[in-house]
């Protein structure tokens, strides 16, 4: 063989290796899931490693600067899943977290970087939640009263005072104002 023919089959070869390694390349991308609606939501949640064979009710999905937050139950238990908008503008999701058998559960959200001055409750219950009113007692001594819907599956949002410390007091009322408990 003369060295013209193997010059062709070497550069024929390079050109099937890249063709194919490009052909790879986007076919793995496009399996990329992101948040950018309901639907996609529950395809990243179900995607999540001890969340694929579960139930997913989205009860809340909130944009909050380049962050989507989403309250949801998983097999009923509140959860939530936290995205971050990427620069393309897709939510890639970089947090999630369930509290199993709880009716009521409180998540201390981080709206961006600066965490401490950038912070949210997000309270997620479920029906069986009978909690009607939470106080909520940040270490400034400034009392935050929430109401809450008895046997209702919600999601409920509580904006923090910058400079609070993360020291929290909660106490939690029923229905008719009797306290449940005090922590």
């Amino acid at each position: 063989m003369d060295i013209s023919k193997k010059n062709k089959i070497v550069y024929v070869l390079i050109a099937v290796i890249l063709i194919t390694m490009i052909v790879i390349y986007f076919s793995n991308s496009s399996n990329v899931l992101y948040g950018n609606d309901k639907e996609s939501i529950q395809e990243v949640i179900k995607s999540i490693e001890g969340y694929e064979d579960e139930s997913v009710e989205i009860l809340e999905i909130k944009d909050i600067n380049d962050a989507r937050i989403v309250g949801f139950l998983s097999n009923n238990n509140p959860a939530y899943i936290q995205f971050s908008k990427n620069q393309k503008g897709n939510y890639e999701w970089r947090n999630i977290e369930k509290q199993a058998g709880q009716s009521f559960t409180t998540f201390l959200i981080h709206k961006s970087k600066d965490e401490s001055s950038n912070l949210k409750f997000m309270i997620v219950t479920n029906q069986d939640n009978n909690i009607a009113k939470m106080e909520l007692e940040v270490v400034n001594k400034q009392l935050i009263e929430q109401e809450f819907s008895v046997n209702q599956k919600s999601v409920t949002w509580i904006d923090i005072p910058k400079d609070s410390s993360l020291v929290f007091k909660y106490k939690y009322y029923d229905k008719d104002g009797n306290l449940l408990s005090a922590i």
